[in-house]
């Protein structure tokens, strides 16, 4: 459903862009792309540290504007810590921004700065001495009431959900479990190694290792699971396949593609690893191309992603917290995505996909269906 809401000042403007985020942003550039009149959505990024990055920070962003099908405008507004008792601060940021959308022909329609004291404009010549004051900001345009805000700002959402000692006691010992049964069943070098004659392994994890028969069809019956109910073993299972490459692979193609997809990625790493081409179909969701994913099925991947690492042994959570990033980005939460990645490298330094995701961040890479109408 369309929303529209008339900010009929920029006070109001202003007042209507949380609500359009989600959250209060703070320390950031958020750039509102138009269409004519109408806004396309927010983008933000982080405020850069140094002036020396003001003209890279720019690019980046009109480079994401331009790639919007039909936009023609864009608003752009400073969040910062800053006061503005002294002038307006970023000032090269902001003329950074006036260039670039120059350059590429599109009009800026305002650019802002929200400071610690105060609010203006950068294309106000009459601006008073320290700004407007933030109690303006309060005005918020009618229609926009039910656009819910986060408590906190964009960070906030990005927290583990709470797991007790209990629970990540128990889930260690299913996951030790399970390895002990893979390797029963397997043999040694896909699970913890060979247990003695005499040792019972836990019937829970030899059924547990049964559900690995069909990953395709485990990974889609994970998403009808309650997110806020997960057994042990629930947890141990996806714990183990989003430590292993391969499998976390397999996993979020399926997410992203649906059943048949994950089916023809199984298939796909077995003749990988025979030595075949790996289908550039396929991969191209891990780089942000092809069909735009059912958001729905992301969310709740993401859920149970976020529940796994949670209740993980802390040496086996980065292949969930890498999952989580990857999930993150590809619904548009880079700062979230960030967060979850730089978790897992301070686990697992170098790890494959955290390092992947967080290089798309800095890099300002978003995923090409980010830049496509719904």
């Amino acid at each position: 459903m369309t929303t529209i809401v008339k900010a009929a000042t920029a006070a109001q403007f202003l007042s209507l862009v949380p609500r359009m985020l989600g959250y209060r942003p703070t320390r950031s550039l958020v750039m509102i792309p138009f269409s004519g009149s109408r806004s396309l959505g927010a983008m933000r990024l982080d405020l850069p540290a140094d002036e020396d990055e003001a003209d890279s920070v720019a690019a980046t962003f009109l480079g994401m504007v331009c790639r919007l099908p039909g936009a023609d405008a864009v608003a752009s507004i400073a969040y910062t810590d800053a006061s503005l008792a002294e002038g307006m601060p970023h000032e090269t940021l902001a003329a950074a921004l006036s260039r670039r959308a120059d350059t590429c022909g599109i009009r800026l329609t305002d650019s802002l700065c929200v400071g610690a004291n105060g609010w203006g404009s950068y294309l106000d010549p009459d601006l008073p001495a320290g700004g407007h004051p933030l109690s303006e900001l309060g005005d918020e345009p009618p229609g926009a009431e039910h656009l819910a805000i986060a408590d906190g700002d964009q960070a906030a959402g990005a927290e583990l959900p709470a797991s007790d000692l209990v629970e990540k006691e128990t889930v260690a010992r299913a996951l030790q479990n399970l390895a002990e049964a893979v390797g029963l069943l397997c043999g040694t070098d896909a699970g913890a190694g060979a247990t003695s004659p005499d040792h019972r392994v836990d019937p829970l994890a030899l059924t547990a290792v049964c559900d690995l028969d069909d990953l395709p069809g485990l990974f889609e019956e994970a998403l009808t699971w309650d997110c806020d109910g997960l057994d042990a073993y629930d947890i141990a299972v996806l714990v183990w396949c989003l430590s292993r490459p391969a499998l976390r692979d397999i996993a979020l193609v399926e997410w992203c593609g649906g059943l048949d997809a994950g089916d023809e990625a199984f298939d796909a790493q077995l003749r990988w690893e025979a030595g075949e081409e790996y289908p550039a179909h396929l991969a191209m969701h891990m780089w942000g191309e092809g069909e735009r994913p059912d958001p729905e099925r992301l969310e709740t991947a993401l859920r149970l992603a976020r529940q796994a690492a949670a209740a993980a042994p802390t040496a086996s959570r980065p292949g969930p917290l890498a999952t989580c990033a990857w999930l993150s980005w590809a619904l548009g939460r880079s700062t979230h995505a960030e967060k979850y990645a730089t978790q897992a490298c301070e686990i697992e330094p170098e790890h494959g996909l955290a390092e992947i995701v967080r290089s798309f961040v800095h890099a300002g890479h978003l995923p090409d269906w980010a830049f496509r109408p719904r």
